[in-house]
């Protein structure tokens, strides 16, 4: 029996009979795409990359002469990335800076005299700004410019590290630019690729259909801090072979080429040979290598890569002239080749491709096969993403499209713990697709599948334009985690949840029979453990709250919680104090309740409000509240140590203590200034009780 199962799809007598006149658009641009080398001509255009972690310092220096405009041809593009473009507490936490025209204007008088240019995109993340100028005579030839940004800080939310990126259309070429800050610390490597692939896995252009990814370029330039280090070489034995000029020695130590070639990073990138001295670290105003108490050896973390082509590298190089900073500025000059249209070739060509397809459509049948019918994900726990892939082929003589579409009385083509990549596409005769399935358990699904009122089940419906539709069966077993439990149900838990009967279970994620289950704890252990954890080991931890945990530690220490209480997790500081920050945001309902939510916000300006809200809540919501304030205190207690400040830790369990119910958030689209009133509000509500005396 074939590997495939084969449908027959009935096709309509012509395309402009077609399901829709997009479909037909579709096809003519797909089958003119496959033969772009008849009608386009490769033509070089100069594209200049420059990245510079500022270290939140003002832009009181010109950036022409020495950076932006040192070479003496001006390129025909520019794309600037900044990094620390404001280390400011309120540029943290509000993403609201005034550095942003700052630079914004330097970058402006800081371009080639030789050439006008034209802003094309501007987008930032806190820290991170990503700027792409065009000639202005070029600027006819742009089309679908989009920008996105994606945080891999603390809950895949907070933007003090991550990436920005712009793409758009230059003639017919498909060009996208990523600046990013990856994670610091020599040690932290692992943490540096976890961000990497966050930001390519969820870095989504979702304003095309398919919604667009990072790869899915013809030409990708990726630059910033990515913060790779040199391993196992002291200062002193770093500095001695960059006074020798052994950079290739050094480099053999270099962790972005080591985790490279191990291809866990930027696989199929590439980067120019590195013959300037490391970008970090300076002190600033100077040349000097690091002369501080921490004394970190040099290492090359600002770094440029690109991928696809064809593109011929230029020059890569830094540019020490500009000192402000504790880093350099790295730049690279590019020679692009992009593919130009000629008019007249395009038009005989189309002309060609109308015919033939007006001819196939109406004498041929379009048969389509996938590689299976059902999918099984196995078992999976919370924040667990597991993929499949799911084999399209059209295996007949005509463009076929396909798409997952919506079954009746549902919102979605699939379930909200799925995503599909791409959901819709046209293939064309004898093309085979992949499709990526991805089952992912999120805050949101964690507390329906442990209640038992969703399941890890979904049949697609796969459209098969003008004929029949296929059902793809997808399935998975889920492995109940006290992330998504109710407070109210883990107080009743004597045990650990996957240690408990099904039927207890059951019955206290949905409040039936609580008089069979009496309350054991005054807050959820789990919660306490998190704590503990960090009281006994993290207090003096800088950076706590702000660093991500690695997703590793995460799952080790949620299987931990899961099968037993202990009074030691395994993982770093910083990956305890993200777990308990999941476990807050998991919670079924939160620790101040959905049905409390607007009243906090409309009270967070006065604390005797605040307060009265706090002591109408339920017992044991109560009891986590103050437990939670109590910690936040003692925290600020050793605050020389921690460096945490008080707005700081309001803002990051503001966040996932006060919560909007999931309905709320679905029925309102609200704007950025909206957002960012809502998220002060809930600092100021939290902040009260970090500042103000109270009786618990």
């Amino acid at each position: 029996m074939s590997l495939f199962y084969v449908s027959d799809c009935i096709l309509r007598d012509s395309l402009a009979m077609d399901a829709t006149p997009v479909v037909a658009r579709e096809r003519v641009s797909r089958q003119m795409a496959m033969h772009e080398e008849q009608y386009t001509d490769l033509k070089p255009f100069r594209i200049f990359i420059g990245s510079w972690n500022v270290n939140g310092q003002s832009a009181s220096v010109s950036l022409g002469e020495y950076w932006l405009a040192s070479d003496p041809t001006p390129p025909d593009i520019y794309a600037i990335g900044f990094q620390e473009l404001d280390l400011s507490k309120e540029a943290f936490l509000f993403n609201e800076t005034p550095r942003e025209e700052e630079w914004l204007q330097a970058c402006v008088h800081g371009l080639h005299p030789n050439a006008t240019y034209v802003k094309i995109k501007l987008v930032r993340l806190i820290g991170m700004m990503l700027i792409v100028f065009i000639k202005k005579e070029l600027e006819e030839y742009v089309t679908n410019v989009a920008a996105e940004t994606v945080g891999t800080g603390v809950l895949g939310k907070m933007g003090n590290k991550g990436g920005v990126s712009v793409r758009f259309d230059f003639h017919n070429t498909s060009i996208c630019f990523v600046n990013c800050h990856l994670a610091a610390h020599v040690e932290e490597f692992e943490r540096r690729n976890q961000d990497y692939h966050d930001i390519c896995n969820r870095m989504v252009f979702n304003q095309f259909k398919p919604p667009k990814f990072i790869k899915d370029h013809d030409q990708i330039y990726w630059f910033g801090d990515l913060n790779y280090r040199l391993t196992d070489l002291s200062t002193d034995s770093v500095i001695k072979l960059l006074e020798a000029k052994e950079y290739h020695l050094l480099l053999q130590h270099d962790q972005l080429k080591i985790q490279h070639n191990a291809m866990k990073v930027f696989v199929g990138f590439n980067e120019g040979e590195i013959r300037h001295k490391p970008t970090y670290k300076y002190d600033p105003g100077t040349d000097n290598w690091d002369s501080s108490e921490k004394n970190r050896p040099p290492a090359w973390c600002d770094r440029v890569l690109w991928r696809g082509g064809p593109m011929k590298l230029i020059q890569y190089r830094s540019h020490p002239k500009l000192k402000i900073s504790d880093h350099k500025p790295v730049s690279a000059l590019f020679d692009a080749s992009i593919k130009v249209v000629d008019s007249i070739k395009y038009r005989k060509l189309y002309e060609n491709v109308m015919k033939k397809l007006d001819y196939l459509e109406n004498e041929f049948l379009p048969q389509v096969a996938v590689d299976k019918m059902e999918i099984s994900f196995g078992s999976l726990s919370f924040r667990d993403c597991v993929t499949e892939f799911l084999t399209i082929a059209n295996t007949g003589q005509v463009p076929v499209k396909f798409e997952f579409i919506k079954k009746p009385n549902h919102d979605s083509y699939c379930k909200e713990w799925l995503q599909i990549k791409p959901y819709t596409r046209m293939l064309m005769p004898g093309e085979k697709l992949d499709v990526e399935l991805e089952v992912c358990v999120d805050i949101i699904s964690a507390s329906k599948l442990n209640a038992g009122i969703e399941k890890l089940y979904d049949i697609l419906v796969l459209h098969l334009d003008g004929g029949k539709d296929l059902f793809i069966t997808v399935s998975g077993t889920y492995k109940r985690s006290c992330f998504g439990c109710s407070i109210n149900a883990l107080t009743r838990m004597k045990l650990p949840v996957r240690e408990i009967s099904d039927q207890m279970f059951q019955d206290l994620q949905q409040n039936k029979n609580l008089e069979d289950y009496p309350q054991c704890w005054s807050i959820p252990k789990e919660l306490w453990i998190l704590v503990d954890q960090i009281f006994k080991f993290g207090m003096l931890q800088e950076d706590l709250f702000q660093q991500t945990g690695l997703h590793s530690e995460f799952q080790c220490i949620r299987d931990t919680l899961d099968s037993q209480f202990t009074e030691k997790l395994s993982g770093s500081v910083h990956s305890i104090a993200e777990a308990l920050l999941l476990f807050l945001e998991a919670l079924a309902e939160p620790v101040v309740p959905f049905n409390f939510y607007h009243r906090a916000l409309e009270s967070s300006n006065n604390f005797i409000l605040c307060k009265q809200i706090i002591s109408e809540i339920n017992e044991s919501h109560r009891h986590v509240f103050y437990h939670l304030i109590a910690f936040m205190r003692e925290l600020l207690t050793h605050s020389n140590y921690n460096k945490l400040e008080q707005k700081l830790l309001a803002t990051v369990f503001g966040e996932v203590m006060l919560r909007q119910s999931p309905e709320d958030q679905k029925s309102k689209t609200i704007s950025v200034a909206a957002k960012q009133s809502t998220e002060r509000k809930k600092q100021a509500f939290i902040h009260h009780f970090l500042i103000n005396d109270f009786d618990v």
